[in-house]
């Protein structure tokens, strides 16, 4: 049996008398996750648990407030975490193009690239300095004297040695050479050959092992030249260790206790002592101030680049990547155009979102990183390994480019959460094999809460909280009230609440500024429903539009009389986060066939899946109440007229199925009803989506075109708890200018569209002949003889 509902059936108002409130001042802020009980559990679980893999994915709808609610526990929690280490990049003396990483204490990073700066500072002054001290000089020139000394003592003796045999060492420019002297000179040739021969026997004796001794004497001198110099390289890294020693010893003495940076200072002492020159400026050089020849590129092998440091950090670090692509996640490699040449060196290492998370939080959205090339597999990478790994582009495009750096990987010890909808998580369980190992927990964000005393009481406590935030008018019991009704409005359910942050703020904040430009210091009920008003106005221009070729006839809807196989349905629009519905005509044709139930909608492409279904529900459902016990000779097509988009959904099922019934049976239905509702294989109708806004859109035509009482909107009866209607609907409805029934079954509607009896089958699935039922199965039969009739008597 339809119910006429009435008008206290048709808005489920909200009334705050009982809770004492007379205005939002009066609350107490509400600083809780409202409704979010679940997700807020799995959060913290997440950032509680220590094992590796439990990693965040965070879904719910745009405006529930995710980002805010995750940013404030993780905040939170970070705020009392240890603060992670100090992430450097050191050079590697051994292999400059590996660079090597060094993990420091917090705050120790910066304070040792401070006095790493300081000394090449220091040795810049004093280096040169000391080389030229007079302590330096005179033991310089004591070695050369020295050397000069041995070398001449050996020369000096041979040509002791040659006098007293007559001969003579001489000193020319092409070196040492002996001869015969006669009277303090040298012999001429025609001097020697007058010589007796027994005396010139025995000087040429005597020149030939004098020879032998110069011989050796001048190979005696390279090596003692190489000893000299060898004694002069000892000379300047023993001034050097004086200078650097001392300095480095400090560091020692601060960083000792780290061995990695006692093995980095005994790298960096090593290379000191071996590029000493690299200290002693040019002309050029000795112009610029200090601070910029010890930043000079030459000396940037003695600093470390402090990747990420934690100087002025307290708790762990929480970062919001905004721009996840791959580079901005792992970190990149810059490099320095010179004369057309690109160059680069460990300095030039730059840290991604990963290495600034490292020991703390990453937060990232889901939608983003996946749109980025590389991003989500570097990602996983970082988290599979739990270190970060600087690689190339070009070394994961596979292609040759400048020669790269192949930096030390940093160890990685962070949660990662991912903020996605609801799709995304479980495409990404679906098809991604590595995500349920790397992302074990999942919060997943309420859209609404049960709409009961203590739950309006917390919702109140957020109203009063985002108020006082948003520095806007406080809101009396009316406005309160409109605001909860309102909620409830968008979830489409008056039991619940919504639990959409970012819309409720907008509606307070358009309610509190209409409320300041009538000058009234409380926003009321008049001021939200202003509010609400304009939203839709701002939105309505198509649906006004839509409208408007209603009335005028251009998109033909008829709200009264009666007509055989047409019937109105409604749909429901949605434009953003605006709603409005639309009634539509829907036709049928029928006639003698095999069987076949066309779907227009669908056989042109327009209808989509769930609508193709439910024509298929409704084939079926004719099959079972009229032709069980013979075959259904019906061809039947059915079509939403001037229909030129997609359609989809089953809410129209039921009224196609009267539509049919009608074409079958040749009995008009009222058009001044309008239904909607789907229907299963037994007959019953079911819940549908976008009650409210079906309903208005009727309302809003037949008012437009003068309601005469007999107009009115069918509905399902599961329906009834989600009716919060417009004023005006209530209004029309409470003055019986409309109608709205409630219908629980097939036959329920069959009665209330066709005014006679549905009837109801006996134990062998007859009808009576004078009722709708009848009449249809009647016109089957029929056309299941006529059909047997030209088939020749064959089925």
């Amino acid at each position: 049996m339809t119910t006429l509902l009435s008008p206290e059936h048709l808005r489920h108002p909200c009334d705050l008398s009982e809770l004492g409130i007379d205005s939002s001042a009066d609350i107490t802020p509400d600083y809780s996750a409202l409704g979010q009980e679940r997700a807020v559990d799995a959060i913290q679980f997440a950032i509680g648990m220590d094992h590796s893999g439990y990693n965040l994915f965070v879904s719910g709808s745009t405006g529930l407030g995710k980002r805010e609610l995750v940013s404030r526990i993780i905040s939170a929690e970070a705020a009392s975490g240890e603060v992670p280490s100090d992430y450097c990049y050191i050079h590697n003396f051994d292999n400059p193009s590996q660079p090597r990483t060094l993990i420091l204490p917090r705050g120790t990073g910066q304070q040792l690239h401070e006095d790493l700066r300081r000394l090449i500072e220091v040795l810049l002054l004093r280096i040169p300095a000391q080389f030229k001290s007079e302590e330096y000089r005179n033991q310089l020139q004591a070695l050369n004297d020295e050397f000069q000394h041995l070398e001449e003592a050996g020369f000096k003796a041979l040509g002791k040695t040659a006098r007293e045999s007559g001969i003579t060492l001489m000193r020319t420019p092409g070196g040492y050479t002996l001869g015969p002297i006669k009277d303090g000179k040298l012999m001429t040739p025609d001097q020697f050959s007058e010589l007796p021969e027994a005396e010139q026997n025995r000087i040429k004796e005597k020149l030939e092992s004098l020879n032998e001794e110069l011989t050796e004497l001048v190979h005696e001198v390279p090596r003692l030249h190489q000893q000299h110099q060898a004694r002069i390289r000892d000379l300047e890294q023993e001034t050097t260790r004086g200078v650097i020693d001392p300095a480095l010893n400090n560091l020692r003495q601060k960083y000792g206790e780290h061995s990695a940076t006692f093995h980095f200072l005994d790298a960096l002492h090593q290379d000191l002592i071996e590029n000493v020159d690299d200290f002693f400026p040019s002309e050029e050089e000795e112009r610029a101030p200090l601070h910029k020849r010890a930043r000079s590129a030459k000396f940037r092998r003695y600093q470390i680049n402090v990747l990420v440091g934690h100087h002025e950090t307290d708790g762990a670090p929480v970062i919001h990547e905004d721009i996840p692509s791959y580079q901005n996640l792992v970190g990149r490699v810059e490099y320095e155009a010179h004369f057309g040449t690109l160059s680069t060196d460990f300095s030039l290492i730059q840290p991604g979102a990963l290495h600034r998370a490292n020991g703390g939080y990453l937060i990232v959205d889901a939608q983003k990183l996946l749109s980025y090339p590389f991003a989500w597999e570097g990602l996983k990478r970082a988290l599979r390994n739990r270190e970060v790994r600087l690689d190339s582009l070009e070394k994961i495009y596979g292609v040759s480019g400048t020669r790269a750096l192949d930096p030390e990987p940093v160890p990685l010890d962070t949660r990662v959460i991912l903020i996605g909808d609801r799709r995304l998580y479980y495409l990404l369980k679906q098809y991604d094999p590595e995500f349920t190992s790397l992302f074990k927990v999942y919060a997943d964000f309420a859209e609404g809460f049960d709409r009961i005393r203590d739950n309006l009481s917390a919702y109140l406590g957020l109203v009063s909280m985002l108020v006082r935030e948003e520095g806007l008018t406080h809101f009396d019991r009316s406005g309160l009230e409109t605001l909860i009704e309102y909620s409830s409005r968008r979830m489409d359910d008056s039991e619940k609440l919504s639990l959409h942050r970012g819309q409720l703020i907008d509606l307070l904040r358009e309610s509190s500024f209409w409320a300041l430009r009538q000058g009234d210091s409380l926003a009321n009920r008049a001021h939200v429903e202003k509010a609400i008003a304009q939203q839709r106005y701002r939105s309505s221009q198509l649906s006004e539009l839509m409208q408007e070729q209603i009335e005028r006839g251009l998109q033909m809807v008829d709200t009264q009389g009666k007509e055989v196989g047409r019937a109105n349905g409604l749909s429901v629009f949605q434009l953003g986060d605006q709603r409005f519905g639309k009634p539509s005509r829907i036709s049928a044709t029928a006639r003698i066939g095999n069987g076949r139930m066309l779907d227009i909608e669908r056989e042109t492409k327009l209808g989509g899946a769930i609508h193709t279904k439910g024509v298929m529900i409704l084939g079926a459902c004719i099959g079972a109440r009229y032709a069980r016990n013979r075959p259904l000779s019906l061809n039947a097509s059915l079509v939403f007229e001037q229909s030129y988009g997609p359609v989809d959904g089953d809410s129209a099922s039921a009224i196609e199925f009267c539509t049919l019934i009608s074409a079958i049976a040749q009995l008009p239905i009222k058009q001044s009803l309008a239904v909607t509702g789907s229907i299963n294989q037994q007959g019953d109708i079911q819940a549908i989506g976008g009650v409210n806004e079906k309903i208005e859109g009727f309302f809003e035509l037949c008012q437009s075109r003068g309601l005469d009482g007999e107009q009115g909107v069918v509905i399902p009866a599961a329906n009834i708890p989600h009716l919060i209607l417009s004023e005006a609907v209530v209004n029309a409805c409470r003055e019986g200018h409309f109608q709205i029934h409630a219908v629980a079954t097939l036959d329920e509607l069959i009665e209330l569209l066709f005014d006679r009896p549905a009837g109801k089958a006996d134990a062998g699935g007859r009808y009576a002949p004078s009722t709708v039922n009848g009449l249809v199965q009647q016109q089957l039969a029929d056309w299941s003889e006529l059909a047997q009739k030209h088939a020749g008597g064959k089925d």
